[in-house]
């Protein structure tokens, strides 16, 4: 999968001027229904040009923002691979895709802003957790929560293996090492690599295995810059301490996952890396709710979006609860500070929830995002604020 940021989110958000088509859809990565995700995207390509035209636009300006995302019906290639959801955004200016670990509902939104509260289960500290699975022949990094469990695309600047880190460090010190090979009655994989070379011993191995580290904690420092949530390591033991020592990365979990994770399935990892972080997100969701029940007599809580709206976009939301899957349509003039609350869209209007799930992630807030049934009082919004 590609890694959806925090900086997306500010790119999406920030975007001005124009019309905006988010489109959110399911896509089926293998198997005979991997021919209805092109169809599908067809259907709400069409649902993004009859909105846009209804909203005021041309229809030939209408046909020509959406052109590119209409090309991509008949990319062979861009549907070999999917994962479970698929995300679009388009504008004159702008288009991106995000290949997701998340089963959308198909869902169009034309408006004067992208519309991404769909995403807040990826950026929101609401269950999500990285796993760095460690070697010293491979590296691989996953994006977790309770239910979806995806690799993430590496960048160029960090390193694949010990090989890899050495190798344009030093050339001739990479070739003192090799990886050992199976024995018989042993799995591929199973043995840890063996170090060669005049006076190399145990610790030339930690050196050699440090520095190693310290090249991926800079580049995994770049892909996960504005990140809170957890990481989780999988490794061999001895190879915890040493990483912890050289990781900048402040969400660092003290608990691993033991063993060597290139004998490990994606299946067995996401298992052992959510019994670890399980009690922590169901805690840190409980002490959420304590919280917003002792406040909420007080004015540091509020059930009203004409208040939770302002107090996000000016940085004062501390925790946000939102209903899953539910709109709630209107406008938000930050330099009069006016809500404008309307039963069906209207032209120019835009998804309130969504705008204040947006401002209190991008202002470091926390967001869950629940089912109906278990948000405070029946509720579409809550909000924690901050204290001053």
């Amino acid at each position: 999968m590609s890694l959806l940021t925090k900086e997306d989110l500010k790119t999406l958000s920030q975007q001005q001027n124009g019309q905006f088509v988010s489109i959110y859809m399911p896509t089926r990565p293998a198997g005979p229904e991997t021919r209805e995700n092109p169809i599908r995207l067809k259907n709400l390509v069409t649902t993004a040009e009859i909105n846009l035209i209804k909203n005021g636009m041309r229809p030939p300006e209408a046909k020509t923002i959406l052109e590119i995302a209409q090309n991509l019906v008949d990319d062979y290639d861009f549907w070999q691979h999917q994962n479970t959801g698929l995300a679009l955004f388009v504008s004159s200016d702008l288009f991106r895709t995000y290949r997701l670990p998340l089963d959308f509902e198909e869902l169009v939104v034309v408006g004067n802003r992208f519309h991404l509260k769909p995403l807040v289960s990826l950026l929101s500290g609401d269950g999500r957790f990285y796993l760095l699975a460690l070697s010293q022949n491979e590296v691989r990094l996953f994006q977790g929560t309770r239910h979806t469990f995806d690799e993430v695309m590496l960048t160029e600047n960090v390193p694949r293996s010990l090989a890899e880190a050495l190798w344009y460090e030093d050339p001739e010190r990479q070739q003192q090492f090799h990886t050992a090979t199976a024995t018989p009655g042993q799995p591929a994989g199973g043995r840890p690599a063996m170090f060669h070379g005049h006076g190399v011993g145990i610790d030339d191995n930690t050196a050699m295995i440090r520095q190693y580290f310290q090249k991926l904690d800079q580049g995994l420092a770049e892909l996960l810059r504005d990140e809170t949530v957890p990481l989780i390591l999988a490794g061999v033991d001895y190879l915890f301490p040493i990483y912890q020592k050289a990781n900048s990365y402040p969400h660092l979990v003290n608990q691993g996952v033991g063993g060597n994770p290139e004998n490990m399935n994606r299946e067995e990892l996401h298992r052992q890396a959510w019994q670890i972080i399980r009690p922590h997100f169901e805690q840190a969701q409980k002490d959420a709710f304590s919280r917003y029940r002792q406040l909420v007599k007080t004015n540091h809580t509020s059930q009203d979006v004409r208040k939770i709206v302002p107090a996000a976009h000016y940085a004062q939301v501390d925790t946000l609860f939102v209903v899953s899957g539910q709109q709630r349509w209107g406008s938000f003039d930050p330099e009069e500070n006016r809500i404008v609350l309307n039963n069906e869209p209207e032209p120019q209007d835009e998804d309130l929830l969504d705008l204040a799930v947006v401002q209190t992630l991008l202002h470091g807030g926390t967001v869950y995002a629940l089912e109906p049934e278990q948000m405070p009082d029946s509720s579409l919004l809550a909000a924690i604020f901050r204290f001053e």
